[in-house]
């Protein structure tokens, strides 16, 4: 199937979506979006993943299997280690494809708001310190920066290995909304008979 855009029909009324982007691209907040607008769960995988003082929580691999078994979910794809499960389990992929310099404007202005606001995160967790963006490579703006190419090839490795599961490439906020607000109007958009 070849990729679709924002205006192209879903083949399908989805159940299981995996949101897919580099980090800032605003997968969670698309997701969410897409779950209220199906009706079903988002499951945020920072979430799961995150337990105190950025630690990975133990239980994070056993809490995606648990909801990935179910008929209807939306979350994003990340984490290395459950990635392939979530690949396995999805009927429709959105590859947020946005420009690296709208990436980059959207996750400094995010944490640049948390941190100022002192929002608490995922298990009272806190936006570091801003000076570590210079000397964390784990650091959020930098890790974004770095993985920013990554995301086009494995969208390509799906599209060439996955050609069944559909894939939406949405190329900026425009287009999200655009497609979102589709998907609300007419449920999944599917082809017409």
């Amino acid at each position: 199937m070849p990729l679709l855009t924002f205006d192209d029909p879903l083949p399908l009324s989805p159940r299981r979506v995996i949101v897919a982007g580099p980090s800032g691209s605003g997968k969670s907040t698309t997701a969410g979006l897409v779950a209220r607008t199906l009706g079903i769960p988002h499951h945020e995988l920072d979430a799961l993943h995150h337990g105190p003082n950025w630690t990975p929580r133990p239980d994070f691999e056993r809490d995606v299997r648990r909801f990935a078994a179910r008929e209807g979910w939306v979350t994003e794809w990340q984490y290395p280690a459950v990635r392939e499960l979530l690949l396995a389990r999805a009927d429709l992929l959105i590859w947020l494809a946005l420009p690296r310099r709208a990436v980059m404007r959207q996750v400094i202005a995010r944490t640049l708001r948390r941190r100022f606001r002192h929002e608490i995160l995922w298990n009272g967790n806190v936006e570091p310190p801003l000076r570590t963006i210079l000397g964390d490579p784990q650091h959020v703006v930098r890790w974004s920066w770095t993985s920013y190419p990554k995301t086009p090839a494995r969208m390509a490795a799906i599209v060439r290995d996955r050609p069944e599961l559909p894939v939406v490439r949405l190329r900026s906020r425009r287009e999200v909304t655009a497609w979102t607000a589709a998907l609300s109007a007419h449920g999944s958009r599917p082809t017409p008979a």
